[in-house]
């Protein structure tokens, strides 16, 4: 059986949106290299809680690499130094015996602290919301086959379907763009013959409500796509860019016909 691990934890706490944080350092003894990062997190507390401390706050849920609400910032990367990992699927075996680890919360105007390691991430909702839903009548289901969608145009909509939306693109973006997330949501209906109807509104209605949630622009820098933990392409920024183009040019024209008339 592996010895157990023991390390230095610096963990951002934060009472509150309003609160003044601060890094505070914590022990983390006699930790099991099987366990996940999540699972040192919990056995912190129960320390935390049996010597009358305050718990550390952080988000979870599915614990299975779903769900995205796991992200945090674990040495300066999102989600951790593993790629394609999210951080309740990350090993403590990734570290060595006496490592100090430093964990903070998605550092972005457009996702202000909740409390520690808890950010309001619902920015990333009202984008989603802003795409409206799809008019197109699909009817009973089909069978999968009978559907005339070319095979490239399937693989790219469901890499792009991949996205969980844990935010870890924003954070690892030295300009806080959401322009990963945003694009992900958009290519990924963009490419399939029901999401035609409403491509263009879409894509000018989903950037104009990623640009009022206060996230940066996207320079194509490219970190985003190496934080991904489902590794979306930013070639999906570039789909995303030519759909929001032809829908502000084709709305410019009609903005036009409609004066002349």
């Amino acid at each position: 059986m592996s010895a157990g691990l023991n390390l230095t934890l610096h963990v951002w706490r934060q009472a509150g949106p309003n609160a003044a944080g601060r890094m505070v350092d914590y022990k983390a003894t006699d930790i099991s290299p099987e366990m996940s990062f999540l699972e040192m997190l919990d056995v912190v507390n129960e320390r935390l809680i049996e010597s009358g401390g305050d718990p550390i706050a952080f988000d979870h849920d599915c614990r299975e690499g779903i769900c995205g609400m796991c992200g945090v910032m674990i040495n300066g990367a999102a989600h951790g130094p593993m790629k394609l990992t999210t951080a309740c699927q990350l090993h403590m075996r990734t570290f060595k015996d006496g490592d100090e680890i430093t964990i903070e919360p998605w550092r972005a105007a457009g996702f202000p602290v909740v409390r520690d390691l808890v950010v309001d991430r619902s920015a990333l909702d009202r984008i989603i919301q802003a795409g409206g839903y799809i008019s197109a009548p699909t009817g009973s289901a089909q069978d999968a086959n009978a559907l005339p969608i070319p095979k490239q145009d399937a693989d790219e909509a469901m890499d792009a379907a991949a996205c969980i939306g844990c935010g870890a693109c924003v954070a690892a973006c030295p300009n806080s763009s959401a322009s990963l997330f945003t694009s992900a949501k958009i290519t990924h209906l963009g490419k399939l013959p029901q999401g035609q109807p409403e491509r263009y509104r879409r894509a000018l209605s989903m950037v104009a409500q990623m640009d009022l949630e206060g996230f940066g622009g996207c320079t194509l820098f490219g970190e985003c796509q190496e934080a991904c933990p489902k590794g979306i392409s930013i070639d999906s920024i570039t789909q995303m860019n030519r759909d929001y183009l032809w829908a502000s040019l084709t709305k410019r024209e009609e903005k036009k016909v409609a004066g002349a008339g």
